[in-house]
């Protein structure tokens, strides 16, 4: 039996699927990871990416923080590719209870699925910390140096850089969703980086699927261990 046969196979018996995504699920629209080979962190910059995409540095030396994140973090011609298809599919049949995501690009919800967990926030809201009011993506991208409310405050993008906490409701269903699932597919994540890389002990379900290019430091927990594209493996899943 091949890998995609008994995921096909799991897929059938499964009544409650959550799906667990990281950078990888993202690279076949054509945004970079940032761990791989040829991903955001091998690149060389003034600063390193850990450090320009931290709470400290945006307001310590927010033009420059703006500078890297309109270049690298904002691909708003990006489209949902299979993977992203897919899941909102079994989402609508029924198949799929949730996606919980590392990632910020909003594909998820862009191609459909409507119960998504981001942990890391989404490109897609800006607050001015001020007065509070949203800005769409679109503003920062148009804009030029330190994009500005119109009260004058500092816009912030609604995403989790490093040093700040997650978002205490969005963990909370995150986990809620993965301790109720009896399948959790986790796919294109080098389940490295913490807290979220920890959500995976809350499973107690029957299957666990990894679908990732590298190795994990969880593979020997799995039953499933698939090293193909994400989008590859879940567009011959029948639903």
């Amino acid at each position: 039996m091949t890998s995609q046969e008994r995921l096909q196979q799991i897929a059938d018996e499964s009544a409650n699927i959550v799906f667990f995504g990281g950078a990888g699920v993202s690279t076949e629209s054509g945004i970079p990871d940032f761990r791989s080979e040829d991903g955001l962190y091998r690149e060389t910059y003034a600063y390193p990416p850990e450090v320009i995409l931290s709470s400290d540095f945006f307001f310590s030396h927010t033009e420059e923080f703006y500078a890297y994140y309109r270049a690298k973090m904002l691909p708003l011609s990006a489209e949902p590719n299979a993977a992203h298809l897919k899941l909102a599919e079994m989402e609508k049949k029924g198949k799929l209870s949730a996606v919980v995501t590392q990632n910020i690009d909003g594909l998820h919800r862009k191609a459909g699925s409507k119960r998504v967990y981001e942990l890391h926030g989404t490109i897609h809201k800006n607050r001015c910390l001020k007065c509070g009011k949203g800005y769409p993506a679109s503003f920062i991208a148009s804009s030029s140096g330190v994009p500005r409310c119109t009260c004058g405050g500092l816009i912030k993008p609604e995403v989790v850089l490093y040093g700040e906490a997650l978002d205490g409701p969005t963990v909370d269903g995150a986990l809620h969703a993965i301790r109720r699932a009896d399948t959790l597919i986790v796919a294109g994540t080098s389940l490295t980086v913490y807290p979220a890389a920890g959500f995976l002990s809350y499973f107690g379900g029957k299957h666990l699927v990894l679908i990732n290019r590298d190795a994990t430091p969880f593979d020997g927990a799995a039953e499933l261990v698939i090293r193909e594209k994400v989008g590859e493996v879940l567009s011959e899943l029948r639903v």
